[in-house]
């Protein structure tokens, strides 16, 4: 073999190499459950966000549609529309914590490689100011897990488990 060919032969290796190492978001595509949900204050206290063992769902696809739904699994039962028009304040205010309880969401998504970033544009939320916002998240890669951190005024901790392709 000539040196020529040998040369070319190990470039194209080479770029069939980088052509399969898959992009974040390639990575990202899939299904996850909700395996912890943490919020850390800026005193260093930590809290599970939805107690031990939260409920929730985040999947995202090749389209770029993302969708996220978080449990506490404990929440009490929500009045009926009836028992809602004669409910006593305090039973109101037992309405909004079980609300406090569960979000979902939906909309877009980008990834930002260079950040670690991967930023969901809200479309449909239970809370109408949060309906165009963005919520960007750093996103790390540990296995079958992923990472996701929010920051701000408190830090949220998520870890999700890729659930397997049916």
């Amino acid at each position: 073999m000539h040196r020529r060919q040998a040369l070319q032969l190990l470039g194209v290796a080479a770029a069939a190499g980088a052509q399969a190492a898959p992009s974040d978001r390639d990575k990202l595509i899939g299904a996850y459950k909700l395996r912890s949900y943490k919020r850390r204050s800026q005193d260093g206290t930590e809290a599970d966000v939805l107690g031990p063992e939260p409920i929730g769902r985040i999947t995202y696809d090749r389209a770029g549609r993302m969708s996220a739904f978080l449990m506490r699994p404990e929440r009490a039962r929500l009045l009926s529309t009836a028992e809602m028009a004669n409910a006593t304040p305090e039973q109101l205010r037992e309405v909004i914590r079980t609300l406090n309880g569960f979000t979902a969401y939906m909309g877009t998504f980008d990834v930002d490689e260079k950040t670690n970033t991967v930023t969901h544009h809200v479309k449909a939320i239970a809370n109408p100011a949060s309906v165009g916002t963005d919520f960007p998240r750093k996103y790390r890669f540990e296995g079958n897990l992923l990472h996701l951190r929010a920051e701000g005024n408190v830090t949220l901790d998520l870890v999700w488990e890729r659930e397997p392709d049916a």
